[in-house]
């Protein structure tokens, strides 16, 4: 492959989604890229983006920086792209590899912010990238604490960036670190994409645990076990389950359990007052990642042989219609084991 560009400065970079995510990650990318091309699933936001430097649907008090440029054509936001982000919701990101791989040359590097595992074939994030883009040494992972609504006002955070090559993963380090976004390396890539799709299912789990009233015993007894989780499926993919109580395992986690602006964590408090998936999909605009993870986590959990009670009580409450109460009991009804049992030590 051709090596990454070893300067910290680029021409022009391409992101691939104007969500939430997607529309915060230009305000990283505006000191470091001479130009930003922002790739819109609709025209009509692509449009009010150019017009008025305001996405309409998402982080709409955020003013997108003057060097980016909205569109709705793929092969413009990509023309002469030096990297490419993408930044779609993982059940769309083989769809989107798929009709974007006519225009990204084979030596261009591609960071992956999605998270989730692919339902059906339990493939990891970059795995779904790598087999529709080609060239899987070129790609990258991002990963950590990281609300867009904090990073799009400029709020301290970092981040972990994951790469088998560790000359991609100091490229789009040194593309995204400032003062207040402070990125980190790693070559465990499955370890950051594994900690990434199954702390939404955990947030959902604390959501839900919050509007029942649960006490900050509770909430952290919760965390604490949903790492133990995330390690044991870390574990049996080969991760190192040290990366767990990293920015991508333990730090995640923590933000998207507590926070106000996690998605997942207000679809549990959502789904308990009675609204369901649809709804609060619909309502707020924004995919609840946590969701479609419970599903594709449990295939792989179960693929493994892995002990997976909070997602699997996830799922049973989300797609089998189980009675809260029924799976609080079901929980709670566990003979505790080992703390850390089924972790590779």
């Amino acid at each position: 492959m051709g090596e990454a560009k070893p300067s910290s400065k680029a021409a022009r970079v391409c992101v691939i989604g104007s969500g939430s995510w997607g529309t915060a990650v230009t305000s990283l990318l505006s000191a470091r890229a001479d130009s930003i091309g922002l790739w819109c699933h609709e025209a009509k936001v692509a449009d009010a983006i150019n017009a008025t430097r305001h996405n309409p649907i998402q982080l709409p008090d955020f003013e997108l920086p003057a060097n980016v440029q909205a569109t709705a054509s793929m092969e413009e936001a990509t023309a002469g792209a030096d990297a490419v982000l993408l930044v779609v919701p993982s059940a769309f990101l083989r769809e989107t590899c798929a009709k974007l791989a006519p225009y990204v040359g084979q030596d261009v590097p591609v960071l992956v912010l999605t998270k989730g595992v692919e339902r059906g074939t339990g493939c990891l994030m970059a795995t779904v990238a790598s087999q529709e883009l080609g060239n899987d040494e070129r790609i990258a992972v991002l990963s950590g604490p990281n609300h867009a609504e904090e990073i799009s006002r400029g709020t301290i955070s970092a981040a972990v960036v994951a790469a088998s090559d560790e000359r991609i993963a100091r490229y789009f380090q040194q593309l995204l670190v400032c003062p207040a976004f402070r990125v980190y390396v790693t070559n465990d890539v499955a370890g950051v994409e594994i900690c990434a799709a199954e702390k939404n299912v955990i947030a959902i789990a604390c959501g839900i645990a919050a509007a029942l009233g649960a006490g900050d015993n509770t909430l952290a007894a919760l965390m604490t076990r949903g790492i133990a989780e995330v390690s044991r499926i870390a574990s049996s993919v080969g991760a190192d389950p040290l990366t767990c109580m990293g920015l991508a395992g333990m730090g995640d986690l923590v933000v998207t359990c507590t926070s106000r602006h996690s998605r997942n964590r207000t679809f549990g408090e959502a789904f308990v007052n009675g609204e369901s998936l649809a709804d609060y999909q619909r309502r707020t605009g924004m995919v609840v990642e946590g969701a479609e993870a419970a599903a594709s986590i449990l295939e792989l959990a179960r693929a493994h042989d892995v002990q997976v009670p909070i997602t699997q009580g996830v799922y049973d409450l989300l797609y089998n219609n189980m009675p809260l109460a029924e799976a609080i009991d079901a929980l709670l009804g566990r003979n505790p084991n080992e703390e850390f049992y089924g972790v590779a030590k």
